[in-house]
């Protein structure tokens, strides 16, 4: 009696087990289009990225992604299909496009493995800090000008401070400036390479509080310069630019293996500088 029951429980496992394999295969795909299984890896690879981007964009995605994701890839294999049974997939144009995808992806993946194994070090990150932060320096003007299209206007208001008007109302008054007409002519903080070079030349000459009593020429016409201040250029600390920092060194090797590959690559054409 005792051995009829193991051989029966033996058979009921064996059984069981033949209907469990199915089952098991059915909850890896999403469904079966004309007796070809799509993967549900297809769709996780699928949301994976569609959440990448989002995150890269700051965006929310819908509840429904989920559903939305296999509609797409089931949607996409019935085209795909359909493509294949009219030997779409035998053309050249097919195959043309292929191969551009092929190098498109095999380069992604490189640029996204060359990123992760660049190191950048702390001390090539202070270096380049420190390089930024010299070339910054020096000093920033802070000035105002009232902008006419005319000489002769730009005299007559020179007149008008001489009499004792004040900068800042002329300028809000008479200024064809429309980022500073309505601060008085005032330009904030800035280099005096921001400035056309007949604006800096003449700025950089003027004591603080001081004005130019002849009309200065550009391109956008004749300007009264004031200059209000002066200060030593504002960098920011380190901890502010350090991402930013790493991720420009990061690309800067990414370039330099990229000439590097072509310097060794076997190879008649030209590359342009």
């Amino acid at each position: 009696m005792k051995m009829r029951f193991l051989a029966a429980s033996a058979a009921l496992a064996a059984v069981a087990a033949l209907g469990l394999a199915p089952l098991a295969a059915v909850a890896q795909n999403i469904a079966v289009v004309n007796g070809k299984a799509v993967p549900k890896a297809r769709a996780d690879a699928l949301i994976a990225q569609v959440q990448k981007q989002a995150a890269a964009r700051g965006q929310q995605l819908p509840p429904e992604i989920d559903k939305l994701v296999k509609d797409k890839v089931v949607t996409d294999e019935i085209l795909t299909q359909e493509a294949e049974r009219r030997g779409l997939a035998a053309t050249a144009d097919y195959k043309q496009q292929m191969e551009l995808a092929r190098q498109s992806i095999l380069i992604g993946l490189l640029s996204a493995d060359v990123d992760k194994k660049a190191t950048v070090t702390d001390a090539e990150i202070q270096a380049e800090y420190d390089r930024l932060k010299a070339q910054a320096g020096g000093t920033e003007y802070r000035a105002r000008h009232i902008l006419v299209e005319k000489e002769d206007e730009a005299k007559a208001l020179i007149a008008q401070l001489k009499a004792g008007a004040k900068f800042e109302d002329l300028a809000k008054k008479n200024s064809k400036d429309p980022g500073s007409a309505d601060k008085g002519g005032d330009l904030d903080f800035a280099s005096a390479a921001a400035y056309v070079p007949e604006f800096s030349q003449a700025m950089v000459k003027l004591q603080k509080g001081d004005y130019t009593d002849v009309p200065v020429k550009t391109q956008f016409g004749y300007h009264i310069i004031k200059l209000e201040d002066t200060r030593e250029a504002k960098f920011p600390v380190l901890a502010e630019v350090k991402p930013q920092i790493q991720q420009r060194l990061a690309q800067q090797k990414a370039a330099a293996l990229r000439d590097e590959l072509r310097a060794k690559a076997k190879t008649d054409y030209k590359f342009t500088n």
